[in-house]
Formats: C-alpha cells, sequence, structure tokens
C-alpha cells in the first residue's frame, strides 16, 4: 500500500491543507496584515512537528495498555497562544451569552414555524422533538456572532471604515461599543432577516439529525431517545422532511436568490455527504491509500457538518449587499473560511470524543460507538498507519469478532486522539486568522475565537 508521501499521515495532512489554504488565501490578504501567511505556516508546521511516529503493530495481540491520562492530553488545545498581537480578543466573551436574547427569539420563531396545530399532532411532537432539547445551538450562534461582528464599529459594512478612529481593542471599551451599535442593529429589520436565517439553519441541522439517525439506527441523541426510537423510523423522516419544506418556506421569504442558491446547495451536500459515508467501505480496498483514505473523510466530513456552516456563515454577510451586488467580498469569503475551518474541527473533536468520552457527558452512547456503527473516522485513520490489521477489520465495518476492542485499543496507543486534535487545532486557528483579518475588533469578534476554543475544549 502507497503511503502517498514521506513523514507521518498527519504531517502530510497538514502540509496539504496549508498549502491549499495559502493558494486560497494569498489574493485577499491585506499588506497591513504581514504576519498572516507566517502564521499560517507556523500554526501547520507546529502541529505537524508535533506528530511523532511509533512502532507498528502488526496484530492486536501486539497493543499494549495506556493510561487513561493519555486521552486528557486532548484537551490542551487552544487558538489564542498561536495568535499574533494584531489579533489579541477579550477571553472574557461569551459566545452564547453574547447572542442569548437573539437565541431566545429565534427559539420562539422556531416553535411557531414547526407547529403544525391540532390536526397533526403526532408529526407536530416529531417535528419539535429536539427543539425542545436545549444544546447549545452551536451553527445560529455563530451566524449571529457574525452578523453583529460585521455591524460593529470597523466593519467596512457600517460605512465608517476610513473615520480614522482607533480600533477598541481595550475589553470594557468594545464591550460598551458593542452593546451601543448590538442594541441598535437588533432593532434593523438587517437583523431581522438574519435572525430568521440563524432558524432556517437550524431547522436544516435538526432534519438531519433526524435523518441521520435513521440512517445509522441511533437510539440516543442529545442524552434522550432519538426521534426514531421515540417515534419509529417512518415518522422520524417524514418530520425531516416536514422540517426541510419549512426551512425553505423561509427562505424564499428572504426575497434573496444568491442566499437561496447557496443554502440549496447545503442540503445538496448533506446528501452527498450521507452517501460518501454509507460506501466509504468501497474505497477501503487494499490498494487505496491512507492519503486516500484520509481525503475521502475530510471530503464527507466537509459535505456532512462543515458546508452548513460555511454558507450559513456566508449567507449572513450576504443579507447585507442589496440582491445581485458583492460590495463585501472580503468580508463573505472570511465568513466562509470560519465556518467551514470551525466545522472541520468541530467534527474532528467530535470524532475524538467517541473515543474519550461516556454517554453520561456526551449525549450519546458509549465510548467507540462510530466503530460499533461500522464507520471510520480519523483517530482510526491515524492509528491504521502503524496498526495495519485495522485495515482488514474497516473492510469488515468492525463486524469480526474482537475488531471494534482491537481498532479501539489501537487508536488510543498510537495517538489517534490527539493527531486528530492537533488537526483540528490547525483548522480552528485557520478559521480565526480568518476572521480576524477581515473584521475589526469588537465584543462579538472575541466571542467568534472564544466559540473556537470552546469547540477545541469541549468534553461533550
Amino acid at each position: 500500500m502507497s503511503s502517498g508521501g514521506s513523514g507521518t499521515l498527519l504531517m502530510r495532512v497538514l502540509r496539504q491543507q496549508r498549502h491549499k489554504q495559502l493558494r486560497r488565501s494569498v489574493s485577499s490578504w491585506s499588506s497591513s496584515w504581514p504576519m498572516q501567511r507566517a502564521l499560517a505556516a507556523m500554526t501547520w508546521d507546529a502541529a505537524a512537528a508535533a506528530a511523532a511516529g511509533a512502532e507498528s503493530v502488526s496484530s492486536p495481540s501486539a497493543l499494549r495498555a495506556v493510561p487513561d491520562e493519555r486521552l486528557r492530553e486532548a484537551s490542551q488545545f487552544r487558538v489564542g497562544s498561536t495568535l499574533p498581537r494584531e489579533f489579541e480578543f477579550d477571553t472574557s466573551a461569551q459566545p452564547f451569552e453574547l447572542v442569548q436574547p437573539d437565541l431566545q427569539r429565534m427559539a420562539d420563531s422556531v416553535r411557531h414555524s414547526v407547529s403544525l396545530g391540532a390536526d397533526h399532532p403526532v408529526l407536530n411532537a416529531a417535528a419539535s422533538y429536539f427543539f425542545a432539547k436545549q444544546g447549545k445551538r452551536m451553527r445560529p450562534t455563530m451566524v449571529l456572532l457574525l452578523a453583529h461582528a460585521a455591524a460593529a464599529p470597523g466593519s467596512p459594512a457600517t460605512g465608517i471604515m476610513d473615520s480614522g478612529a482607533a480600533p477598541h481593542s481595550d475589553a470594557s471599551q468594545m464591550r460598551q461599543c458593542s452593546e451601543a451599535t448590538g442594541a441598535e442593529h437588533r432593532d434593523s429589520a438587517l437583523f431581522a432577516r438574519q435572525l430568521k436565517l440563524a432558524e432556517i439553519t437550524e431547522m436544516i441541522h435538526v432534519a438531519s439529525v433526524l435523518h441521520d439517525d435513521v440512517i445509522d439506527v441511533a437510539d440516543t441523541r442529545r442524552g434522550a431517545a432519538s426521534a426514531n426510537v421515540a417515534f419509529g423510523n417512518q415518522l422520524a423522516v417524514l418530520a425531516g422532511d416536514f422540517l426541510l419544506a419549512r426551512a425553505s418556506m423561509a427562505l424564499a421569504r428572504l426575497r434573496d436568490c444568491d442566499v437561496v442558491e447557496t443554502l440549496s446547495s447545503v442540503i445538496e451536500h448533506l446528501v452527498c455527504g450521507e452517501v460518501l459515508q454509507m460506501h466509504h467501505a468501497a474505497q477501503q480496498s487494499e490498494q487505496a491509500s491512507a492519503d486516500a483514505l484520509m481525503q475521502a473523510y475530510l471530503s464527507k466530513t466537509y459535505f456532512k457538518t462543515a458546508s452548513l456552516m460555511a454558507h450559513s456563515c456566508k449567507a449572513s454577510i450576504m443579507l447585507l449587499d442589496e440582491q445581485g451586488s458583492n460590495r463585501f467580498p472580503k468580508l463573505r469569503e472570511a465568513a466562509y473560511l470560519y465556518g467551514e475551518k470551525l466545522g472541520m474541527a468541530f467534527q474532528l473533536v467530535d470524532d475524538a470524543l467517541d473515543f474519550a468520552s461516556s454517554s453520561t457527558v456526551f449525549g450519546k452512547p458509549s465510548a467507540g460507538a462510530d466503530l460499533r456503527a461500522g464507520l471510520t473516522t480519523a483517530p482510526v485513520l491515524f492509528a491504521m498507519e502503524r496498526a495495519p490489521f485495522i485495515r482488514q477489520a474497516m473492510q469488515r465495518k468492525y463486524r469480526g469478532e474482537g475488531d471494534v476492542n482491537a481498532a479501539f485499543d489501537a487508536v488510543l496507543q498510537f495517538d489517534g486522539v490527539p493527531k486528530t486534535m492537533q488537526l483540528a487545532h490547525a483548522y480552528a486557528t485557520d478559521a480565526v486568522v480568518a476572521l480576524c483579518e477581515a473584521f475589526p475588533p469588537s465584543e462579538y469578534r472575541s466571542g467568534l475565537v472564544n466559540l473556537a476554543n470552546h469547540v477545541l475544549q469541549r468534553s461533550h
């Protein structure tokens, strides 16, 4: 089997992603931020250098026990320490608290949007099932924070970019300024549309969750019975379809063809990602290189997770423009990159936590659920580099005797979790770099940076 190049798999992935980022960003990065290119290179190279090799084992019997302390190393990642001084941010800015009033308005609107009245009580209950369970609401939080960040003084969208005023770098000044501009922005017609976009994003996400749980035969979600268990497969699928229909109606009412096209592509991507995941085993032949398997995994991750975040963030900025115009291309690109990169980091952390979390904190079945579902994720692919016997188990979708335990132990022994976290850290740092390069300092920008750290440091 060809390794696809020199160095470890993690090093090759990091280098490839860094080069993609540099090629995409070199034309848009401003000369006023000379540290950007050096920072991107430093971040990826530092993570790559940390990827230490290990001796390979040819069979599960050669695996050794790994102390629990090794798993805790995965939480020691933070974006702020790798940022230049120009990108200083208020570490006390709490992303979810900053938009809590907006999220409450959105929740009230969602309940109204998915209500079918007394004529369809069962479908109404199924469609509303997960909205009654208070999750973090990561996706609408990203959309709303970006909406406020774009309205902050110093943003190109405010029209006062060249006023000569110094940026508010002091945390208290940023907080006072954000409170003043935030109150005015919240009352605007523009923000009402951005709030509706956040609602649409959450409805699309929940619809995809309902469908995924049916396909994956999941039995829990957010610490409770999944909708397919609570209502049956058919009703869960119909509830997901209903939410997509309601999301499409709300999207059409925004009356912005560009935004409609952008969000519609997400639904296509969700389907493509699910198909990629279902047929991933076809790519897991003896001839497929580790690099090819990893790229297939990253493509699936983009389609299933990162695309919704990326395009929703971009659409939040698109609503600033008159239909058909593109007055703020730099903000659009930065918002898209922030959503894309943080979405990739989010799923990588999610997959790492499957090997380091229990159902009591993660709201999902106990550790190793992905393996038991026949899914191959980044921690397994990194471990397979040193434990080639995993490939046969992977082709069997881990249905052979001892397959799940052997793969799980190999992930722990060969640092599949820390390597996955290193890759997630690199993606999250790229997200923050893209954000800080385009958006001026504000409490909401600080909230977006802290949101990236929340993604990296979460334990569930």
